[in-house]
């Protein structure tokens, strides 16, 4: 049968439709149009900067169409893939965005091997054209994902992530910029997260030459995530929908299909608020999987000496520099002198060098090297001449170096420090306060006896750790408490227990905890005092009896022998006493051990339940809780040291201007009518001219202002004579 007006050489879109619902009868007409492309393509490859807009259409078509006749189009993808590898940089970029996207349409129809494709697609990077390269991108990093959607296939990412490490070295920086982006983007998305990543990531990328590569490697290990930024706009776009949908389904018609929009605005508003109640997650892993973190950081510190790049970056490199020494507790002495010259209060950036040093600082560095950097930071910023905020901060930022190496702060240093626990500032006050709080836990030796306050169990129990001693646990802190009776580990009321159900308690750091932290001390410095005077006292009496007894020496011989038989029976009374002191502590000491080696065996030989935990808890809560202290201890240091704590500043906040109006708006009720009040009893009386100019235009005015010039001297003379006459004829 002979077909008339056949169109369909010339219109593909219905060909392709057709071909698509039944491939066997258009067979011949496929054909025909594959063979048509064959012919085009080679016209093309003699000029291929020129756009062909017919092959644009064949390879669109032969690829939509490629799974229906697989046995004719074997040989394509490669007549593509031959093109893009011989002519990738002079091709007309329409033409080589259509051969890529033709192959990803067959790479979806799995008509061509992930490898091979994703390989030429590496080599593409390196085409001087944007948009092609982060369309590549997305399509990477999506066909990786999908490829280990199900399981991961470790042999197709070793061959790929050989690769990618190669183009991670190459001397195009477009390529490699791409290149660590598609590593990171993996990694973050829990693909590629292996320790293999992430060390190329710390060899190759933080030490390549290329800035770009460089600061996004950088910026890899320092946790940066910007997608949080947009997590909150739309948490607030949520609220603003709710409200509205909620205020249509008032006044709108209720329908089925407005109620379920309600309904489902409802369930993402609920999702919304839950992440914003939940805390910020970081991902901190990739510093943790270095193998080699002392080469590292040693190679980071050589190039941040040797670099001229901008602030920013040399900030970069001493953040990562100090996660590195903090995590895995490397010694890098050179780091300290370098950042000491840093520590200005007019630095730029200077508080976040501060969390550097803090970072930097852990139990195993000596103490001799990072106290010149407390005695900067004390010469710096801890002194009268500077603001409140100021001093306030170096003793924030003190706090927190010694947080984390204790043996750093000096038993002179410490005690001037502790002085500022008085200033008139708050805000110097407090952080004063707060260092005392904390070497009151670590080494009380250091400061004066009245601002070591009471001891408690806790402090009592904890060991005082010599510079590396490790503190090695024999049996689970606190399993003495299950020898006892469990009434006798009660925190409190029955509220108190069943609210706090035996865990710790968390109590924001604020206004109250200096409250707290003054009224501890104050029973602190009144015991102090008390115990003073009563040793005055006992001198006075001392001193007392010694007159007496040289009167009684002088005036009466005879009574002698009576003394003397008073001052035996005194003293074997106070050997007495003492060596019964002395028994009981035996006694006390045997217990103890007698408790420890029970609880030891106990936790040697028993299982312990969720309720034996919670009766260790609540007994080492309330070891730590007395008069003085109204929180638990916080024993544990964080990996890294937030900015907060040390830009931490106790004073009172200015109101933001809705507070301010209120507050105003408060003061005027009950009051008269604000503004100025002239003397008339009637208000609705005329005024005075001299009143009613002072509301008048300054055109209407202007006569006046230009009358009254500037008198002169002589004038002025003349004046005075003239008034001093009149008054003389008045007379």
């Amino acid at each position: 049968m002979v077909r008339h007006n056949n169109q369909l050489p010339d219109n593909l879109p219905q060909l392709q439709n057709l071909i698509k619902r039944d491939p066997d009868s258009y067979r011949d007409d496929f054909r025909q149009q594959y063979q048509h492309f064959l012919s085009s393509l080679e016209v093309f490859a003699l000029n291929p900067g020129e756009e062909n807009q017919s092959l644009d259409e064949l390879v669109m078509f032969i690829a939509q169409v490629a799974q229906c006749y697989p046995e004719e189009c074997v040989k394509f993808p490669q007549h593509l893939v031959d093109l893009l590898k011989n002519h990738a940089t002079t091709l007309d970029p329409i033409m080589r965005n259509c051969f890529v996207k033709a192959l990803i349409l067959m790479r979806n129809k799995n008509l061509i091997p992930a490898i091979d494709l994703l390989e030429l697609f590496f080599q593409l990077l390196t085409c001087p054209d944007k948009n092609l390269r982060s369309f590549l991108q997305t399509h990477i990093i999506t066909d990786i994902k999908n490829m280990n959607a199900k399981h991961k296939d470790m042999k197709l990412n070793s061959t790929l992530q050989n690769f990618m490490y190669s183009m991670l070295k190459d001397a195009n920086p477009k390529a490699a910029k791409m290149s660590v982006d598609i590593m990171i983007e993996l990694y973050k998305k829990n693909i590629w997260n292996d320790a293999k990543t992430v060390n190329v990531i710390a060899t190759v990328g933080c030490f390549s030459k290329i800035m770009k590569v460089l600061v996004a490697s950088l910026k890899f290990f320092l946790g940066h995530d910007d997608e949080e930024k947009g997590s909150d706009d739309s948490d607030s776009d949520n609220e603003v929908d709710l409200k509205g949908a909620l205020m249509q389904n008032r006044v709108n018609k209720k329908t089925k299909k407005r109620k379920k929009q309600l309904e489902q605005i409802k369930k993402q508003a609920i999702k919304a608020q839950k992440k914003k109640k939940n805390a910020p997650a970081f991902n901190f892993s990739g510093i943790h999987l270095v193998h080699n973190p002392q080469g590292m950081a040693e190679g980071l510190f050589k190039q941040l000496q040797s670099t001229n790049e901008r602030f920013e970056v040399k900030l970069m490199h001493l953040d990562v520099i100090s996660r590195l020494i903090g995590i895995h507790q490397l010694f890098l002495f050179g780091y300290y002198p370098y950042i000491t010259r840093f520590l200005q209060p007019h630095q730029r950036q200077v508080t976040r060098i501060m969390q550097f040093a803090a970072q930097a600082s852990h139990e195993l560095v000596p103490g001799d090297i990072i106290e010149p950097v407390l005695k900067t930071i004390a010469n710096n910023f801890i002194t009268e001449r500077n603001s409140s905020d100021v001093m306030a901060i170096g003793l924030n930022a003190t706090r927190e170096i010694c947080m984390r190496c204790p043996l750093a702060m000096g038993e002179e240093l410490l005690r001037d420090l502790a002085m500022y626990k008085t200033y008139k500032e708050k805000s110097v006050m407090m952080a004063a306060r707060s260092l005392i709080m904390l070497y009151r836990e670590q080494l009380p030796a250091l400061l004066h006896k009245k601002d070591r306050g009471r001891l408690t169990e806790a402090q009592a129990e904890r060991k005082i750790r010599a510079y590396g001693e490790v503190e090695v646990h024999e049996t689970i802190p606190g399993a003495e408490a299950l020898l006892k009776d469990s009434k006798e580990i009660d925190l409190g009321s029955d509220d108190d227990s069943d609210s706090n159900d035996g865990q710790w308690v968390n109590v924001s750091h604020s206004e109250d905890e200096g409250g707290n932290m003054e009224s501890g001390e104050e029973d602190d410095d009144e015991e102090d005092g008390e115990e003073e005077n009563e040793d005055e006292d006992d001198d006075d009496d001392d001193e007392e009896e010694n007159t007496e007894n040289e009167d009684d020496e002088s005036d009466a011989g005879e009574e002698d022998e009576e003394v003397e038989t008073d001052e035996k029976s005194e003293s074997c009374v106070k050997e007495n006493l003492k060596k019964k002191k002395a028994n009981d502590d035996k006694l006390i000491g045997v217990q103890v051990l007698d408790a420890k080696e029970a609880a030891q065996e106990l936790a040697m030989t028993r299982i312990f339940t969720d309720e034996d935990f919670r009766r260790i808890n609540a007994a080492q809560l309330k070891k730590t809780v007395t008069n003085a202290r109204k929180r638990p201890l916080e024993k544990d240091r964080a990996e890294f040291v937030k900015l907060n704590s040390i830009e931490m500043i106790y004073k009172k906040r200015k109101h933001d201007k809705e507070s301010r109006l209120e507050t105003v708006k408060a003061g005027r009720e009950d009051r008269e009518k604000f503004g100025w009040k002239d003397g008339r009893k009637n208000e609705h009386s005329s005024k005075t001219n001299s009143e009613k100019r002072k509301r008048k235009n300054f055109v209407m005015m202007r006569h006046k202002a230009r009358s009254k010039v500037k008198k002169s001297f002589r004038d002025k003379q003349r004046a005075m004579r003239k008034h001093l006459l009149h008054q003389k004829k008045m007379k």
